[in-house]
């Protein structure tokens, strides 16, 4: 099965941040999840162009804060100098209006920072799915339809499942925290893991219980009320 650009159907990824550090940690990220390869690293927009312009790339981590310009009209840019490379938002942005601007110019997943190993090994494992359900030519029946649109759907809370007042953003963030653990989480760890509000991260996680997402468990104590602590399913 040949899904990508690279050797052996590799899937090639460009990482794009400011931080070479943070570069660095999510390029070894990459390189740890079966069927990725890194085709290099970026640290502002002028380079990753230079990169597309003269390596096949498959799937672009990019953060949207850049020192030229921003992630998004990076985006732009590429769409109208003809470049179709996937694109993934990595970034500490998580206001609503940039989600927005994201998604209408076509990104295909969001991941905040900070997030583990498991969070991104998440995005690329639904991506991969995305390009394995897009092979073939021909129609598509409605069974094949809506594994596309699926394929990377299972990856977050989608907007649709979260009552008004509720953040996808911060239903994905309680969620990285989750996929990331070892073992069952308190509502303090959680809490303290994704710099949320206690009780904030309490309301997402009993949320998240109800929707069937997360498990619920009681760790009893020698004394006083059992502890609540939740894992993701």
């Amino acid at each position: 099965m040949t899904l990508g650009s690279g050797p052996g159907g590799l899937l090639e990824v460009l990482v794009v941040d400011d931080d070479v550090r943070v570069a660095r940690v999510n390029a070894a990220y990459v390189g740890k999840v079966a069927g990725f390869r890194v085709a290099g690293q970026a640290h502002s927009a002028a380079e990753a162009l230079a990169v597309l312009e003269t390596t096949p790339v498959d799937l672009v981590l990019l953060d949207h804060y850049l020192p030229d310009e921003t992630g998004l009209s990076l985006v732009r840019r590429l769409r109208q100098l003809g470049h179709h490379t996937d694109i993934i938002m990595v970034t500490a942005a998580r206001d609503i209006a940039t989600v927005q601007a994201a998604m209408r110019h076509g990104a295909l997943q969001y991941l905040v920072k900070p997030f583990t190993f498991a969070g991104l090994r998440a995005k690329l494992e639904g991506y991969a799915a995305l390009r394995r359900a897009l092979e073939g030519d021909g129609e598509a029946g409605q069974d094949q339809v809506d594994r596309i649109f699926g394929a990377l759907g299972g990856a977050s809370a989608g907007p649709a499942e979260l009552p008004k007042g509720h953040s996808a953003l911060t239903a994905d963030l309680v969620r990285e925290v989750l996929r990331g653990a070892e073992g069952p989480l308190s509502a303090q760890e959680v809490a303290e893991r994704s710099s949320l509000s206690r009780q904030t991260a309490q309301r997402y996680l009993k949320l998240l219980e109800r929707t069937g997402r997360v498990r619920l468990s009681l760790k009893y104590g020698e004394t006083g009320r059992p502890e609540h602590r939740y894992v993701w399913v």
